[in-house]
């Protein structure tokens, strides 16, 4: 699996460093620290500092409401009296308000400073308005604290924004457990073909390594010696084990089966596919979103609307002759319940676990507007070779005389052509062994320039060559073979003829083969409603065969590359939503023109700045996943923002006192409850996305 690339400068985040450790360590940070883009109002703060906040808040809150005189009254119990216990709500208060308040009070200085005020502004409003009444009332004005309130509200705060930077987390844990991937060390082997054990930091492009069965791959390379298969799932969600021979690709992280491997070391640290996946779904879970724009404006605008109401609350209740002490209960209530604390993690939390969900199922989202928008798709365009098809020439058509087995001629032939490299000859060759036919050895090989190739096999003398071939030995195609030439010569494709002397005894159609999955992903997104055209430079014939066998019906042949964007642009003015598929090397201007480009194929050096998504498998199956994702990705946003916003209609009356004439009011600690509860829904809204089966 070859480099995946990121040259968007302007997107980028902070570089991965060289080594695998320090892949390790930069993104433990980033997770660990559950910052997030969109959660300004939690920069500088760990989970840790929210946690030990609130259990020390939540010990200085008990005896704040153990020794409040109204609790007491409420539950009939009576506290210890000695000098100065009616002090002790006031003084365990005024030590939650400063050591836990405090968090919130730099928050609201610093969204005031960038004049964005929001979540932070209201808490900060509410404790401080509840911290300067209860200490004036303390100090002799006439009222009744709200001590016992104030605690509690700072300690239910500090739970929420704990349990929110958890969630932040978790979800953002794809970073964590790619790093984890790879081990930290590796068996380096000596010139002498000993082996000695070195930090994985140290490994060197072109260094000769041992991986033995069960270990796991620190860099990618190339298989020198051994055999194996080597459980992929975690870098492209490939369930079944890759089977592993010399010369072929490994990549770091995956884990070896059950061989010996000896690989040379290609690429190291930030050059890995690993190492640019990281950066992948690091980048998308930092991009924003048209989603998450617009709950950034709804947290504004909720944030006005509350400021509003917590003033007419105080107008109209001092106006109908309330005392000051019922007003700033509603006036805190009001500023509580309608923190944008939901509204806030309703996008950010679905978009964090959607991207890793993606991620482990090899589909990365490099950027979030591409995933959020691909349930809008009204026509998916593939490019032709290698993403429908193999890119590589194969047999796909057979027909043998009366007195032939098919794959005994296509086993005969692949034994002529076992030694050539000539493509047609490897088409044949492949084929054979993709149908795990038996191919014997040859005698006697001759090439025959322009021709083809005689040689013996099994005592039989045969050929196998092109039209050439048969002019040459003035060998004449059997009548009952004849139709299914004229046949092949009509969809465009090349014939191979095997001949035993001078008689004809098997036609091979070849051309660039159809992928086996693109005939399921094909049937996908035809079901699910969406339009399939394919986009290639092929000749009319060739593409037209293609398109048949896949039922698809819009086809636009004979494209050179600089003109395939303007076959998205056709599309676009029809008033169609397009998604582009391609391998981001020379589709890369119809990738950017497209509403949605879709590179597929990251293993081969592709050039992905120009998708919006990158599949790492080249499976066309995946392109139905990614729009299965999309939807179910804006359903949850959807509901998370409809809950998140929706409860406020209800409950900043209800906090503001309209139902005080039905003897139904919220104290300031209930509406946190409340507000937090919302907050906790919204949560476990998002975590449900995780049982969707993509």
């Amino acid at each position: 699996m070859g480099e995946i690339k990121n040259n968007h400068s302007g997107n980028n985040k902070k570089k991965t460093s060289g080594s695998a450790n320090s892949l390790k360590h930069t993104h433990h940070e980033h997770t660990g620290n559950g910052n997030h883009k969109g959660h300004d109002e939690h920069a500088g703060h760990s989970i840790e500092l929210f946690r030990n906040r609130f259990k020390v808040c939540l010990l200085l809150t008990i005896p704040a409401l153990f020794w409040e005189p109204m609790l007491q009254n409420w539950f009939g119990y009576r506290a210890p009296v000695f000098p100065g216990s009616q002090y002790i709500p006031a003084i365990m208060g005024t030590i939650v308000f400063i050591y836990g308040g405090r968090i919130f009070l730099k928050g609201a200085s610093h969204e005031l400073s960038s004049r964005r005020p929001g979540m932070m502004t209201l808490i900060a409003l509410a404790i401080s308005v509840a911290f300067i009444y209860s200490a004036a009332v303390t100090l002799g004005f006439e009222g009744n604290a709200l001590w016992w309130e104030l605690a509690t509200l700072v300690t239910i705060m500090l739970l929420g924004h704990w349990i929110e930077m958890r969630s932040i987390s978790q979800a953002e844990g794809a970073l964590k457990e790619l790093a984890k991937l790879l081990p930290d060390k590796a068996l380096r082997l000596t010139d002498d073909d000993q082996t000695e054990e070195i930090p994985v930091e140290q490994l060197q492009e072109g260094n000769m390594i041992l991986i033995r069965p069960g270990a796991s791959v620190p860099a990618d390379g190339i298989v020198k010696r051994g055999k194996s298969s080597v459980n992929e799932a975690m870098i492209t969600g490939e369930s079944n084990p890759i089977k592993k021979r010399e010369n072929e690709k490994v990549i770091a992280g995956t884990v070896n089966s059950e061989g010996s491997l000896r690989v040379e070391v290609i690429k190291t640290g930030e050059k890995t596919a690993l190492a640019g996946i990281m950066r992948l779904v690091e980048q998308a879970q930092s991009s924003r979103s048209h989603a998450q724009s617009f709950a950034d404006k709804a947290a504004f605008i909720l944030t006005i609307v509350a400021i509003v109401s917590a003033i007419l609350t105080l107008s109209i209740w001092l106006a109908m002759g309330a005392t000051l002490n019922f007003t700033i209960n509603r006036i805190v209530t009001v500023l509580v319940i309608a923190c944008p604390h939901a509204l806030g993690l309703a996008i950010p939390l679905v978009i964090a676990i959607s991207t890793t969900l993606g991620a482990r199922s090899g589909l990365l989202v490099r950027d979030r507007r591409g995933l959020e928008e691909a349930r809008k798709l009204s026509v998916v365009v593939f490019d032709k070779t290698g993403t429908l098809t193999l890119g590589e020439h194969r047999v796909v058509e057979i027909v043998v005389t009366s007195d032939t087995d098919k794959d005994e001629a296509l086993s005969l032939a692949a034994a002529l052509e076992h030694d050539s490299e000539h493509p047609i000859a490897q088409a044949i060759l492949k084929s054979a062994q993709e149908k795990k036919l038996e191919v014997t050895g040859s005698k006697d090989f001759k090439s025959l320039p322009v021709h083809g190739v005689q040689a013996t096999v099994s005592g039989r003398h045969l050929k196998v060559g092109g039209p050439a071939l048969l002019r040459e030995f003035k060998s004449v195609i059997p009548n009952e073979l004849q139709e299914s030439v004229e046949k092949f010569k009509g969809k465009g494709l090349a014939t191979v003829y095997l001949l035993e002397d001078e008689r004809v005894l098997a036609v091979f159609a070849t051309a660039d083969a159809i992928r086996n999955e693109s005939y399921e992903g094909i049937k996908k997104l035809k079901e699910i409603g969406i339009e399939v055209a394919m986009l290639t430079g092929d000749s009319k014939a060739v593409a037209d065969n293609i398109a048949k066998e896949l039922g698809i019906e819009r086809v636009f042949a004979e494209v050179l590359p600089e003109n395939k964007a303007e076959k998205i642009d056709e599309l676009q003015k029809k008033g169609m939503f397009v998604a582009m598929v391609g391998d981001g090397v020379n589709d890369a201007p119809a990738l950017v023109t497209a509403d949605i480009g879709i590179a597929i194929g990251a293993g081969t050096d592709v050039a992905v700045e120009a998708g919006d998504i990158v599949l790492v498998r080249n499976d066309p199956r995946d392109v139905s996943r990614i729009i299965k994702l999309s939807q179910a990705t804006y359903r949850k946003m959807l509901q998370n923002l409809w809950w998140a916003a929706g409860y406020n209609i209800v409950a900043i009356p209800l906090a503001a006192g309209a139902l005080a004439w039905a003897g139904i009011l919220l104290v300031p600690a209930v509406g946190a409850i409340l507000m937090s509860a919302s907050t906790v829904i919204v949560a476990i809204n998002s975590q449900l996305l995780r049982r969707i089966d993509i």
